[in-house]
C-alpha cells in the first residue's frame, strides 16, 4: 500500500480531534481496534496516545500472538458474536473505535450488527475510524477509484512488494510461529469473500446505525479512511 503510514497517522489525526472536543481529561481514553490482526494500528495508537486504554480485538490466534508481541493488550472475541464487547474488560462508555483493513471481510448483516453495537457502546461525540478500500459508489467510479490507487502504488514503486498471500506463506514457514498456525487451524476460522459495499453504502450503514455523521475524511482512489461521529 502505497500510502499505509499516511493512512495510519490520518486515523490518529481523527482520534486525537475527536478526543479533543468531547474526551474525559479525568480518565484514559477508552479506544477498542476491531480486527486488530497483528497490531498494525493499535501499536502506532499506543506510541501515539500513550496514556489511553487500547484493546485490540481478533478470533485470530496467530495474529493476536503477533500484536501482544507488540505490547497491544489484545483480547480473542468473534466480532460477530453479539457477546464480544463484553469480553473487553472496558468499563464505562467506549471513546473511539478504528478499524483498519479488516471489516470487508464481513458479510452485510452483521457488518451492519457490528455498527449498531459500536454506536451503542460509545460515548456521545465518539468516533468509529474505518481505514481500508471500499469501492466508489457506481461501475465507473468504482474502477477510477481502483486505476488511481493502482496507479499510485506504481509511482511509489510498491507494486512489487510483499502481498498478503506472501505474508502468509513466510508465516507458514517459520518454526517459531507452528503452534500459534496450529492454533488458528483447530479454530477452523474462514472469512467470507469480500463484501464489495461501497464507501456510500458503508456510510449509510453507519447513519442508519445512529451516526449522525458519516464521511470519508481523507481518500486516494479507493483507499479511503471513513469516520462516523456518534
Amino acid at each position: 500500500m502505497a500510502d499505509r503510514e499516511e493512512r495510519f497517522r490520518v486515523v490518529a489525526d481523527v482520534v486525537r480531534w475527536s478526543l479533543a472536543r468531547t474526551g474525559d481529561a479525568g480518565r484514559p481514553a477508552r479506544i477498542v481496534d476491531v480486527g486488530c490482526g497483528p497490531g498494525s494500528l493499535s501499536s502506532r495508537l499506543a506510541r501515539e496516545l500513550p496514556g489511553a486504554e487500547i484493546v485490540g480485538v481478533d478470533v485470530d490466534p496467530l495474529l493476536l500472538g503477533l500484536a501482544a508481541e507488540s505490547g497491544v493488550r489484545v483480547v480473542r472475541a468473534d466480532i460477530t458474536d453479539p457477546a464480544w464487547p463484553d469480553a473487553l474488560g472496558l468499563a464505562g462508555p467506549w471513546d473511539v473505535v478504528v478499524s483498519s483493513t479488516a471489516l470487508h471481510w464481513l458479510a452485510p448483516a452483521p457488518l451492519a450488527e457490528l455498527y449498531r453495537t459500536v454506536a451503542g457502546r460509545l460515548r456521545p461525540g465518539g468516533v468509529f475510524v474505518d481505514a481500508d478500500n471500499r469501492p466508489l459508489d457506481g461501475d465507473v467510479a468504482a474502477d477510477l477509484g481502483r486505476w488511481v490507487r493502482d496507479a499510485r502504488a506504481e509511482r511509489a514503486g510498491v507494486t512489487g512488494n510483499e502481498d498478503w498471500r506472501s505474508w502468509w506463506d513466510a508465516v507458514l514457514a517459520d518454526s517459531d510461529l507452528g503452534p500459534l498456525v496450529d492454533a488458528r487451524s483447530e479454530a477452523s476460522i474462514a472469512h467470507s469473500s469480500e463484501n464489495e459495499q461501497s464507501v456510500g453504502e458503508h456510510a449509510s450503514m453507519l447513519r442508519a446505525a445512529g451516526f449522525g455523521t458519516a464521511v470519508p475524511v481523507w481518500q486516494c482512489g479507493d483507499d479511503i479512511v471513513l469516520v462516523g461521529v456518534r
